[in-house]
């Protein structure tokens, strides 16, 4: 009888054990299931913020190269023409999203105040609420006008050394392209969407712009000339 004691003891310590790791396991599984998703959303809100000033950068300065380009063929037109582009837009977007997080941060912390206001009430004292991370203003305002930058150096880097007409529009169209592509395929990687749905969505929408601006530029320099 001893032994058949000593025998289920042994095997109700295994269980326990057993049970205990799985438990464990469990639990590990779950924490990195919740960490990953976390990740996700926390990496969304800055690489839409990243995203959408590299392209803006890259599609709003080549839009502008090439309407230039359309009527003038001097390389230094085009260049600062696109350098007035890079700072003026880096600046929109840094003032843009400064005004604009600075409002959303205004909403979060009168929530914030209203949020403890009630957990006072409620007989909880101050030290028991936790702080979350606000948005920062000044650092998303430098954040855009980095992107923008970024985005915007592309197509004044790729006209700066050729200096024949026709090759230079070619070779912005291309890098333009290529960068397009570029932004667009990190961000679905980044961000776990399509990839080719995603980076063609990027690259028509820039396609679109810059053939717009070149067109309508174009044939308002023509109809001048004809006047």
């Amino acid at each position: 009888m001893a032994n058949q004691a000593s025998s289920l003891s042994e095997t109700n310590n295994k269980l326990c054990v057993s049970n205990t790791d799985v438990e464990r396991q469990a639990s590990l599984e779950i924490d990195d299931e919740e960490k990953e998703e976390f990740d996700y959303t926390q990496r969304s809100q800055w690489l839409r913020a990243a995203v959408l000033g590299a392209n803006d950068g890259l599609v709003s300065t080549a839009s502008l190269m090439m309407g230039v380009g359309a009527v003038k063929e001097d390389v230094k037109v085009m260049i600062l023409t696109g350098f007035a582009g890079l700072v003026a837009g880096a600046c929109s977007m840094a003032i843009g999203e400064f005004v604009s997080v600075y409002s959303q941060l205004d909403i979060e912390v009168a929530q914030k105040k209203r949020d403890l206001a009630k957990k006072i009430r409620d007989g909880k004292s101050e030290e028991e609420t936790k702080e979350e991370n606000l948005p920062n203003p000044i650092q998303a305002a430098a954040a855009s006008a980095l992107a923008f930058s970024v985005g915007a150096m592309v197509p004044l880097l790729a006209a700066s050394f050729i200096p024949h007409y026709k090759v230079r529009l070619a070779i912005v169209a291309v890098a333009v392209s290529l960068a397009l592509l570029v932004f667009g395929v990190v961000g679905a990687v980044m961000g776990k969407a399509p990839v080719v749905r995603s980076s063609m969505r990027v690259l028509i929408g820039g396609w679109f712009a810059m053939a717009v601006t070149f067109g309508l530029t174009k044939s308002i320099g023509s109809s001048e000339r004809i006047n």
